[in-house]
């Protein structure tokens, strides 16, 4: 063999074709690895590296900060997992590990796989169905609370119902919410909380925990059990992320404990605005009810007044006051036409009234025997007359009669 032939590789490249290879075999780029954890770190990076060791060998694995925040239980040394991921190298120390994307405690795979087959067939069944669900009344007057009487749950719920709705009286139906003791101690709870039909609503929950710490929960008994309940259901059980087949179940899923307790109240500032709101429109409206009563009642008043004797009678007054207006006209107008007529006759007579003649400087001469001489030819001299003024009169005696040419005129004819 000639040495000098023979092709010579740097340390870089052997680590990179050995990358390239482990990559390429699928297999082991979607792998599951069961082992214990062991040289477990978190520098403040947020990556987390650990070593996963079985009896005969240890395989370094790293879990990027991205992936990380997803662990939703507390990683240990000698906690046994299952971790998901692909296998690779890392080139610069030469080194390959797992790098992993999804960890879960060990056995919690067949514990999700019996959880997805027990969701299907309930499913089937119909208790999952949406339209079935209720709605929890809007003010509760009683809150069932199904929970550990001494886990960090209750606490949660008692201050948050205490800071937003501290009329509604809390009943804790006391139940364990972990192990094999609390599907039956759950479902006793329920039912004991509906016998007695104490509660307005009912609140189902507990803390945080792996899939096997809320196994409990996933029990076909207690699914039948929130689906029978005859009083609203609400489940917080567990973190955000956390379901279960009574969440799915329950009337309202709430993701945590004291977001449960939110739901099934309202907050006392709103109830507040509520009230005063409540309050504005029943003023409003009673305002509004009470100006329309008044409109009814003057217009009822002004029927009945129209009807009654009185009205009618005020009504003959203002006729009689009329006519007696009128009449009282007439009667003036009559006087003043009998006026006017008058004062025409009186100044008729006036002008015929001989006095009237003897206020502008005549007499009337009259004879002593009564007769009034009207002309001239009457009289003799010597001849005693009586003269009448406008102011009195006298005797006198003709000295001479005169006549004038018209009268001797007259004479001649």
């Amino acid at each position: 063999m000639d040495l000098f032939a023979t092709q010579i590789y740097t340390v870089t490249e052997i680590n990179r074709a050995v990358r390239l290879l482990l990559e390429s075999e699928a297999r082991l780029q979607d792998a599951w690895v069961a082992g214990e954890i062991s040289n477990l770190s978190r520098p403040v990076s947020g990556h987390v590296y650990f070593t996963l060791k079985d009896a005969a060998a240890s395989l370094r694995c790293v879990i990027w900060k991205s992936n990380a925040w997803r662990v939703r239980f507390n990683l240990q040394n000698g906690l046994a997992v299952e971790a998901h991921g692909a296998v690779s190298v890392y080139e610069r120390d030469g080194m390959y590990q797992l790098y992993v994307d999804t960890l879960r405690p060990a056995g919690e795979g067949r514990l999700f796989q019996e959880f997805l087959r027990l969701k299907a067939q309930l499913e089937a069944d119909g208790l999952f169905d949406e339209q079935r669900k209720r709605h929890p009344p809007a003010f509760p007057r009683r809150i069932g609370v199904v929970t550990s009487a001494t886990g960090a749950a209750l606490q949660d719920i008692l201050n948050t119902l205490g800071g937003r709705f501290p009329l509604a009286e809390v009943i804790l139906a006391p139940t364990a919410v972990q192990g094999s003791e609390a599907p039956p101690q759950i479902v006793a709870a329920l039912a004991a909380l509906n016998r007695v039909k104490a509660a307005d609503v009912i609140i189902l929950a507990r803390g945080g925990g792996s899939l096997e710490d809320l196994w409990c929960f996933n029990d076909e008994r207690v699914v039948r059990a929130v689906v029978a309940s005859q009083i609203p259901v609400i489940t917080g059980i567990g973190h955000e992320t956390d379901f279960t087949l009574a969440d799915f179940a329950a009337d309202v899923r709430a993701p945590t404990p004291t977001a449960a307790a939110v739901a099934a109240t309202p907050h006392r500032d709103a109830v507040r605005q509520g009230l005063l709101e409540l309050r504005a429109r029943l003023e409003n409206a009673w305002n509004l009810q009470h100006q329309t009563r008044q409109v009814q009642l003057s217009g009822l008043n002004s029927r009945l007044e129209r009807s009654s004797p009185a009205w009618r009678i005020r009504n003959d007054m203002q006729r009689v006051d009329q006519l007696a207006q009128r009449c009282q006209s007439a009667v003036e107008h009559f006087f003043q036409v009998r006026k006017l007529h008058l004062e025409g006759v009186q100044h008729r007579l006036t002008a015929l009234n001989p006095l009237a003649v003897l206020q502008r400087g005549y007499a009337v001469v009259r004879l002593p025997e009564g007769g009034v001489v009207r002309s001239a030819r009457s009289l003799q001299p010597g001849q005693a007359v009586d003269v009448r003024l406008a102011e009195g009169g006298f005797t006198a005696r003709v000295e001479q009669v005169k006549m004038s040419q018209q009268d001797t005129n007259h004479a001649d004819e």
